[in-house]
């Protein structure tokens, strides 16, 4: 049996897959969680094979809680379950550590297709994201996502900058300072060459890293 966590803070998203899921008797649901910490403190204390994991999340989100399962204990395998569409948060994430990467319109048999592949050792990436994957590399400077550039820490604030977080929750999730929040705010506003939370937003839902329905 593979022993599977949920981790979204959804319940309607983590109770539909729980019950397709539940179908294949080769998986075992063994816990849920609502937010990175919880998320991370399961994979420390049950015997968790697999994480599917969602990346906006209350708390330090799906990337840092990632980074920390995968540093911790390397056999735990995280597969990023999203409605994220941009190959550079895929790469970002797969540095990180993540086995796989899939996105929320993909069918559930793809999502147990995926499972069986992190358990052989092998990275699966839903075929959108894998194409764009492999086309980045052929792009010009000027063809590439705005994102490109920007460093794990500049998108983690960023993603949290996107759901509405102040600076001192996004300082206390990620256990920075508020002023080094206040810096990596900065550069990625500059690198992103944008002002306002505003046009970051628009810019976000133009490249596929949220749905306009997500705000």
């Amino acid at each position: 049996m593979i022993n599977v966590l949920l981790a979204d803070d959804h319940d309607l998203v983590r109770m539909g897959m729980r019950r397709l899921l539940e179908d294949n008797n080769e998986l075992n649901i063994i816990a849920e969680a609502t937010s990175g910490e919880e998320a991370v403190s399961v994979c420390r204390d049950e015997s968790i094979h697999v994480v599917l994991m969602d990346i906006n999340m209350p708390g330090m989100g799906g990337m840092e809680a990632t980074k920390k399962i995968v540093q911790r204990d390397g056999s735990i395998k995280v597969i990023i379950v999203t409605m994220n569409e941009d190959e550079v948060l895929a790469q970002k994430l797969l540095k990180l550590g993540a086995a796989g990467y899939v996105t929320k319109g993909c069918k559930i048999a793809e999502i147990v297709h995926a499972i069986k592949e992190v358990m052989a050792n092998r990275r699966y990436l839903t075929p959108e994201i894998a194409q764009q994957l492999a086309l980045a590399g052929t792009r010009t400077e000027e063809e590439q996502s705005p994102f490109h550039d920007l460093s794990e820490r500049e998108l983690q604030v960023m993603m949290m900058v996107l759901d509405g977080r102040k600076t001192n929750e996004i300082s206390d999730s990620l256990c920075l300072s508020p002023k080094t929040v206040s810096t990596y705010r900065h550069r990625l506003f500059s690198k992103l060459q944008i002002q306002t939370d505003v046009e970051l937003t628009r810019l976000a839902i133009g490249h596929g890293i949220i749905q306009k329905s997500d705000h």
